[in-house]
Parts: C-alpha cells; structure tokens; sequence
C-alpha cells in the first residue's frame, strides 16, 4: 500500500493573512453597498421632489417654497435633524421623509424629527404649523396604513408619476 502525501497545512501566519484580506473586502463590499443605497435615495428624492407642490396645490396645499435636504444643527439647545423634503409657505411646512421601502420603524423617526422641528421652531419664534408626510417606492399596505393612522400623508409611485393619499382623518399638526 503506497503512502499518500498531503501538503503542509496552512500556518497560522498564512490564514490570519487570508482572515484579514477578506475582512478589507467585505469592508470594501459593506461600503460599496452603501454608497448604492445613498445614490438610490437620491434618484428616489429626485423623482418625487420637483412635483411635490403641484400635487399639494392639488389637494388644497399652496407652498411656494421647497428645499430639498435641509438640516438644523442647533448645539445650543442640541436640536439635531435632517428633512428630505421641506415645503413651506408662510402658515404651514411639510416635511417630506423620502424611503425606498419605508418601515413602521421609518416612520417613528419622522414623528421624532417633527418633534424636534416643532420644539426648535418653538425656541426661536416660528409659530407655523407642521405637517409630515412618508414618500416610498415600494411600501407595504401595513406601512402604508401606519403612515396614514399616524396622521401623515403617504406618497407612493403611480405610473409615471406619484399619488398623495391623505391621512385618514385631518393630518396632525405639530
């Protein structure tokens, strides 16, 4: 019977080497991911954005301002969010929160930053009213009728365009 000859196991070295190369490209991967995930959002913000006001004017609401990704950084009273979609006009503004696939947990957050919007807006003596709305892609019944519970409007794709459906009762102001 011939011996059979097998080659020298790999040394520790050697797989901690191969360990930490794939550790740096599923690092790069992760990254990459993400980045598709950003760029995908911002499609998604362009697509929706520009027709925001027609489609409000058409259901009642006149807001001649819009500004696409704004933020407040207040550190003073550490006030902190960033809103997709801002239209105003000089009673009311809409915060727009765009998802791809909006979720319940989504839609938390948007009370959370319309909370925030109102408590800043508060300190500094802006007296508007504050609406919300949630803008998908792709968004389950669930979620949509969570949204819709929650007071917001729901913004989803129809055809080449998009539909706003209104809360199920007067949308809730803030």
């Amino acid at each position: 019977m011939e011996a059979v000859q097998t080659a020298n196991p790999p040394t520790f070295e050697t797989v901690w080497a191969i360990l930490q190369e794939v550790g740096k490209k599923q690092e790069e991967t992760a990254r990459q991911i993400g980045k598709l995930g950003s760029r995908m959002g911002e499609v998604i913000e362009h697509m929706v954005a520009p027709n925001l006001r027609e489609k409000f004017r058409e259901l009642g609401y006149d807001f001649p301002k819009a500004n696409n990704n704004s933020d407040v950084s207040d550190r003073t009273n550490n006030i902190f969010l960033e809103i997709d979609v801002m239209l105003e006009n000089g009673d009311k503004a809409l915060l727009v929160e765009i998802k791809t696939k909006p979720s319940t947990e989504d839609v938390k957050d948007h009370i959370e930053r319309l909370e925030k919007m109102r408590k800043y807006a508060d300190l500094h003596g802006d007296k508007r009213t504050f609406l919300g709305a949630v803008a998908g892609v792709v968004m389950t019944d669930s979620v949509k009728e969570y949204i819709l519970k929650q007071g917001f409007f729901a913004i989803e794709p129809s055809g080449e365009t998009f539909n706003i459906i209104p809360p199920y009762n007067k949308p809730k102001e803030w």
